[in-house]
Order: structure tokens, then sequence, then C-alpha cells
């Protein structure tokens, strides 16, 4: 009995292994499997180099965490092509779907947005929200729409032999050049995603708009969702194109993580304002011009020189006219040299006006969000004007001022003899608080009162002061 006992427990020691490794082939249902993650990403402002970099960097930080699909909620006026390009290129090569949502309410995807929610393998809007204003900018300012040519709104019949009319500014060929490209980039992303293309093209090429409910209705995006959980019921179930793979999100009670950006992206989003980066070279050129005014005082020089590298890092992010920039620079010049040579304020009035010119035209774009604020550059020109019109007003008062040291002050200026002086003859006088010895061509009795006529090293050549002159 003993020994059949002691087979048993030898027969179950040997099972328990065995056991554990059938738990772990166990069906998957046997087993309770963690919810699906899905990664939301928010983009609210305008696209550009902050945003591209933010985008990029948490998409790749949600594919290594396992993320099923990630949204991107959107609300831009806007931004930079290439920095809009980025993030698209981004989107197509992610293994990770993508969700493009257009939130809050009263959000906007306008612009370089439109684009964005185009390139989403799934587009949904949330009810009082917008899309559309596609139309390209180009970096000196608003491109017109091109519109359409006289000959070609005379009907068939006319039959006018009128010669064709040369093309307007309008349809010069870098414009038609920009505009065919971004018609044909956003009517490829539609093809690519099945929606439609042809509104597409009138986004672009018109401005068109359209709401929520609208865009639904013409087949622009997916659905309307109230919010992200009736996004992702919604989205659930449907065939997406990842690549070259076909796949059905499952989406239904998955969690959502927000992933926000890091520090690197919140610094870069920061300096890459245009007003930042504005007033950042500004505080960088002005700390080296005291630097250079007053050597040694190390700090202005430190400061300066940080402001002005991280200021040159932002604009070369940005899309800068140099002409604009080379004008600041000029205005600078000219009021530096007019704060160290003054003049009549001539090189102060042509600094002032040159600086605000190219502060105008520095980051003159036409896209939302990336031109120098106007009430900024309004408020340093008039800085610049004031401390101007201090510097002419002291010159002025300088030069009607009567002079105190030197040999100009001296002369004319009046004293008293402390002893008698014959004539021809040499004695003492007190001038401002000094004991001069003083010739006089007449002789004076002492304590008489003297002016100053010239100096000739120590001695100073005197004569009798008039009656109503006051004795210093």
């Amino acid at each position: 009995m003993k020994r059949g006992c002691w087979l048993l427990g030898m027969l179950l020691c040997c099972m328990l292994p065995m056991l554990a490794v059938c738990a772990d082939t166990l069906p998957a249902g046997a087993h309770a499997a963690p919810p699906a993650m899905v990664a939301r990403i928010t983009l609210d402002g305008p696209i550009g180099p902050a945003a591209a970099e933010y985008f990029d960097d948490a998409a790749q930080r949600a594919a290594a965490d396992g993320a099923v699909a990630i949204v991107l909620q959107l609300d831009t006026p806007g931004g930079l092509s290439e920095s809009m390009r980025q993030i698209i290129a981004r989107m197509l090569a992610s293994k990770v779907p993508t969700l493009v949502y257009v939130a809050p309410g009263g959000a906007r995807a306008a612009s370089a947005g439109t684009y964005i929610l185009y390139a989403g393998q799934i587009a949904a809007m949330a009810p009082a929200t917008h899309l559309g204003a596609a139309t390209p900018v180009s970096l000196g300012g608003s491109t017109p729409m091109p519109l359409p040519k006289a000959a070609d709104k005379l009907p068939a019949s006319a039959g006018s032999s009128a010669p064709a009319k040369p093309d307007q500014a309008d349809d010069d060929a870098e414009s038609h050049k920009v505009l065919n490209d971004a018609i044909a980039y956003i009517r490829s992303l539609a093809q690519l995603r099945g929606r439609n293309a042809t509104w597409a093209e009138q986004a672009v090429r018109g401005a068109a708009t359209l709401t929520a409910s609208e865009a639904a209705q013409q087949h622009v995006i997916d659905f309307v969702a109230n919010d992200v959980a009736d996004l992702l019921a919604k989205a659930d179930g449907r065939k997406v194109q990842v690549g070259e793979r076909s796949v059905t999100l499952q989406l239904k009670g998955a969690t959502v993580r927000d992933y926000a950006p890091g520090a690197r992206t919140r610094f870069l989003a920061i300096i890459t304002n245009p007003t930042i980066a504005y007033l950042l070279l500004l505080g960088g050129v002005f700390g080296l011009a005291l630097e250079a005014l007053h050597p040694g005082a190390m700090l202005p020089g430190i400061v300066g020189a940080i402001c002005l590298l991280v200021g040159l890092y932002a604009l070369q992010l940005l899309p800068v006219n140099y002409a604009g920039l080379a004008l600041m620079a000029l205005g600078i010049g000219l009021l530096v040299a007019e704060a160290v040579n003054p003049t009549v304020g001539a090189l102060g009035v042509g600094g002032v006006v040159s600086f605000v010119i190219g502060s105008v035209m520095l980051m003159k774009t036409g896209v939302p969000g990336y031109a120098v604020n106007l009430g900024v550059i309004g408020g340093i020109a008039v800085g610049f004007a004031a401390s101007l019109g201090v510097i002419v007003w002291l010159v002025l008062h300088a030069r009607r001022t009567r002079l105190f040291i030197g040999d100009a002050a001296m002369l004319a200026d009046t004293g008293l003899l402390l002893e008698p002086v014959t004539a021809d003859g040499e004695g003492w006088m007190m001038l401002r608080g000094e004991r001069w010895r003083v010739r006089c061509a007449s002789a004076l009795p002492a304590g008489a009162s003297v002016r100053v006529v010239s100096r000739q090293g120590l001695l100073l050549w005197v004569e009798p002061a008039p009656a109503e002159a006051s004795v210093s």
C-alpha cells in the first residue's frame, strides 16, 4: 500500500509540468485577452515643422506600443505645404491605420488640413465642423484663383476673330505649376481612398468648402461622429487598405491613449512661432550691439548670441523672405549708426522705415498663423521712433547748451583779480575756483572784474569785463 502511494505521488509530480504546457496551449478564448489600444494624436493649430515632428514621433511610439489604430484629431486653419506632405508621407508609410477626425465642434480642416483628411484610411468629422479652401498660396502672398479667360466665356457661335489677349498676371507659369501640382496631389489621395476626387479638385481650384453633413453626403468623408467613442464604434468592422494589405478594423471596446508632444516638440513649437522667432532675432542683434558698445559686460553678449542662434535656427525652418531680412538688417544698422554718430535724424528715419518694411515682408506667406504679428511690429517701430526722437532732441539741445569745459568754454569767461596788475604786467586771478596767472594790456586794481581773451599755456590774457558781465 505504501509503495502504491509513493508511485502515485511520483506520477503526479511528473504530470505537473505537462499540465502547465497544456494550459499555455489552450484556445485564446480561454484567457481574457487585453483590450485593444488606440492612440490619439491631436493637431490643434497651424501645420508647421513642430506639428510634423510631433506626429512622426507620436506615430512611431504608438506603433511600438502596439496600437491597432491612430486617431488623428484635427483642428487647423492650414499650414506649410512641406510640413503637410511630411505628415501625409508618414501616414501612408505607417503600418497602423490612421483615422482622421475633425473635432471638436467648431473645428475645421482648412487648406493643408483637407489634404490630411483625404489621406486617412477613415475620414470623419464632428457636427458643426467644416473643411475645404485648399487653394495653395505662394510665399509672396495670396495666389489668385485662376479665372476662365474671356475667350472661354464666349459662345461657340460667336466666332469672334479678335486676337486673344495675353494671359493676366494670375495666369503665369509659376502659379499654374503650383496649382496643378496641388490638384494632382489631392486627386491622387482621393483615388487612393476612394473618395470624391471632383470636389477635391474644386477645393483646390475654387477654394470650395463643405460642412460635416454635406461632406458625408458628397462622399468626401466616411461618416459624421459625435465623439471619439462614436468614431470607433462606426469604424469597427470596416475594411481599409494599409500599404499593400487589406485590414479589417477591430476597434470594439478599444481603449484610447493620448500621446502628448515631447519637450523637444513643445520647444520647437514655441520658437517656430513667427513672432517668437522675430523677437529672438531682434534680441540677439541688440544683445550683441550692447556688448560691442560696452565691452566686458558679458551678459548682453551671451544672451544675445544664444537668442540669435536660436532665432536663426527657427528661421531656417520657416518660409523666410530674405529681402525682408536684408531690409531689417539695414534698418538696424542705420539705427545703430544714428546712435553712435548722431545726425539730424536722416539715418534714424531711414532705419525705422527700412526696419518696418522688412518686418512686414519677412514672413508674408498668406498662410494662416505664419506671419509676424503686426501689433508687435508696430510696437517695436513706435519704440524705435521714440528713441530716435529722444536722440535728435538731445543733439539739438546739446548744440544750444553753453560749454563748460575746454578752451572754448574758458574764453569770454569772467573772474576777479586777486592783486593789482600793471600795464603789460602779470598778476593772479580767481576763475572757476582756480588761481590763474594773468596778463593785461592795461593797469587794473585788485578785485577788478576781468574777461578771458585767450590762453597761452598756463597764462591767461584778460581785459576789463563789461559792467553787466557776471563773475564765475
